[in-house]
């Protein structure tokens, strides 16, 4: 990575968002000239929950969408929704969502993520956002498609990023900041001759997706196959709101709590380990566990990076896609360096997100990357336990449910795990040989996937092409 150098003019200087040091982004010379987006808006709105917070269950009533919902691709996540009682939904004057209306996360490590709401897909059409969540929507002057295609484009995401994440703290998206974006003045003839040419690739594009089976079902496809256990009963037993507790209720759950919220992990548990002979406490295989450490971040040429929070995936496997720089240091800091065959465990998140693993693999050469605060570095027997295997089990039905119930804090969207669940984690731990034909099958059909989704972004390239192409004036 080499130096980059900039003039800066300091009476300019404070007219800059973050009055940092760093060299902002420069709108590029283009075919059109520029106008505010928000002169193309009419509407720009965030959403909000009820003091109460979220449900997990349908129970009929009204979606509520936070960032979790917003795929990379552009589209909405449905596996798993959140819900608002019809009252809130009702008397909310902010928020509520319609057809083709683009949402973009407005806070966090996925700041500036954005997708297109489809209700052909979605199971009611009462849906409304949290206040984690940006709604737009255009005016007559452009076209509401090509508007999202323009948010997925670079210009629209450097600028989400020059005003988003230049400062020390966690990024986040503000009115202000949507009113100082600005977009290409292009003609809505021009616009819509734009959506038609893409039109035909987004069919190929949507007949690839209906293809993806999302990781999380295949992992937990092969583990309830292997252990002789129903999905579908787990889910129907965690809908209960009533359970008997016995005063035996303690036994493998020295945390429980004494809302109903937190008995629902017995019965759970007794659906998937009814027909499994190899259940056994994870802190007899844990070696040490450790937290990691987060720097300060900047922009600055350095040779330590930092794992972003979405490095943990459900696939299991760290990826580099969000690494970020740091010129901090410490005396012990490569202790705080990933190395190969680690394996990291997401030390806190929403409940459905908390506990999720993933094992470092192919390091990228010449990088020393920095684990942060919220993840927790396991290192477990391994002449006993697979280290991968593990990694798939926290993050199917048996680990996402006993994290969901074991997890510490007030606030549903940001409970945190210690050494005390990892420790008390009852599972499955069958021997080696055959977790590793559990891994193996996993993996076979994960690669499957892949491959799928390596032609959706061949398909999604063609799109940001076209788009790059009228900007530029380049043919198409």
């Amino acid at each position: 990575m080499g130096l980059k150098q900039a003039t800066i003019d300091f009476p300019e200087l404070s007219k800059s968002e973050n009055i940092r040091l760093w060299l902002p982004f420069v709108l590029p010379e283009l075919k059109y000239k520029y106008d505010k987006l928000t002169n193309y808006l009419s509407v720009y709105e965030s959403g909000s929950r009820p003091k109460g917070g979220i449900k997990d269950e349908d129970e009929g009533e009204a979606i509520s969408l936070g960032g979790e919902q917003i795929n990379v691709d552009g589209s909405v996540n449905l596996s798993k929704l959140p819900y608002v009682s019809h009252e809130f939904y009702k008397k909310a004057d902010k928020g509520k969502v319609k057809d083709l209306d683009i949402l973009i996360c407005k806070d966090g490590a996925l700041t500036g993520k954005t997708c297109l709401v489809d209700f052909d897909i979605f199971p009611s059409k009462e849906v409304m956002i949290n206040e984690h969540i940006f709604l737009i929507r255009g005016n007559k002057s452009i076209n509401q498609k090509f508007l999202f295609y323009l948010t997925t484009n670079n210009l629209f995401q450097s600028q989400v990023k020059d005003l988003a994440y230049k400062k020390k703290a966690q990024p986040g998206l503000n009115s202000d900041h949507l009113r100082k974006i600005k977009i290409p003045l292009i003609p809505k003839p021009t616009q819509d001759q734009i959506v038609a040419k893409i039109e035909p690739i987004e069919k190929k594009f949507k007949e690839l997706k209906c293809q993806i089976t999302p990781a999380q079902q295949i992992i937990n496809k092969v583990f309830a196959r292997v252990f002789g256990f129903d999905t579908q009963e787990v889910y129907t037993v965690q809908k209960k709101n009533y359970f008997f507790v016995s005063d035996t209720l303690n036994y493998r759950n020295s945390s429980i709590r004494s809302s109903v919220r937190w008995h629902k992990i017995a019965p759970i548990q007794d659906i998937l380990y009814k027909n499994n002979p190899y259940i056994e406490k994870l802190g007899k295989y844990i070696i040490s566990t450790k937290n990691g450490w987060s720097p300060s971040c900047s922009e600055s040429d350095s040779i330590n990076f930092v794992f972003g929070v979405n490095a943990i995936s459900v696939e299991s496997v760290i990826n580099y896609d969000d690494l970020k720089l740091s010129i901090e240091t410490r005396k012990d800091i490569e202790n705080y360096f990933a190395k190969e065959g680690d394996l990291f465990v997401s030390r806190g998140n929403t409940v459905d997100l908390v506990a999720l693993a993933s094992v470092v693999k192919n390091i990228p050469e010449g990088k020393n990357i920095i684990f942060p605060d919220l993840f927790i570095r396991i290192d477990v027997n391994e002449k006993e336990l697979n280290k991968t295997y593990l990694a798939y089990l926290f993050n199917s039905i048996i680990g996402r449910l006993y994290f969901k119930y074991a997890a510490k804090g007030k606030n549903q969207t940001m409970v945190k795990i210690s050494s005390d669940e990892l420790n008390n984690f009852y599972l499955p731990i069958p021997p080696l040989k055959h977790q590793q034909k559990i891994v193996d099958e996993i993996k076979v059909e994960l690669d499957k996937q892949e491959k799928t989704r390596q032609k959706i972004d061949a398909e999604r390239n063609k799109i940001n092409k076209l788009i790059e192409n009228q900007l530029t004036n380049r043919c198409t």
